[in-house]
């Protein structure tokens, strides 16, 4: 098995790379989470978002985005394939995600029960817990 990550802003990406990164999102945070919401935000073809997309022989199998906030960065949408599950796969999502974001702090909205795991990268709870599509979450940064 071959294993390929990148980090791409949203012109790079081909037309079925798009569609394979909606995919994922949409199986996973809407029909497996059962969280309805507008996954297509208008944030993914901003000149300063950056996808990482995450394959096992060119399929994706991963996926993370970085959100330019002007003065922090945005990770979110970290997501894996419910079949790679398992494998620590995400951890390297997230320092890929991290390695595209310089000089400035970088915030996530953290699902509660992952906050420890986020913690490993240098993470610290950032605000009071809440609620997002039912599901508890909590602010975290990353210091740079």
């Amino acid at each position: 098995m071959t294993l390929a990550i990148t980090a791409q802003p949203f012109a790079a990406l081909d037309p079925a790379a798009a569609y394979d990164v909606w995919r994922l999102r949409q199986l996973v945070f809407v029909v497996e989470q059962q969280c309805p919401y507008p996954d297509l935000d208008g944030r993914d073809p901003e000149p300063g978002t950056r996808h990482v997309l995450l394959t096992e022989d060119g399929v994706l199998v991963g996926y993370a985005r970085v959100l330019d906030d002007a003065t922090t960065w945005r990770v979110g949408r970290v997501v894996l394939a419910p079949s790679v599950r398992g494998r620590g796969l995400a951890d390297q999502l997230v320092h890929t995600a991290l390695e595209v974001c310089p000089d400035r702090d970088v915030v996530l909205d953290a699902q509660s029960p992952l906050a420890g795991w986020y913690a490993t990268f240098g993470f610290t709870p950032d605000g009071e817990e809440f609620l997002e599509d039912g599901i508890p979450h909590v602010p975290m940064r990353r210091t740079a």
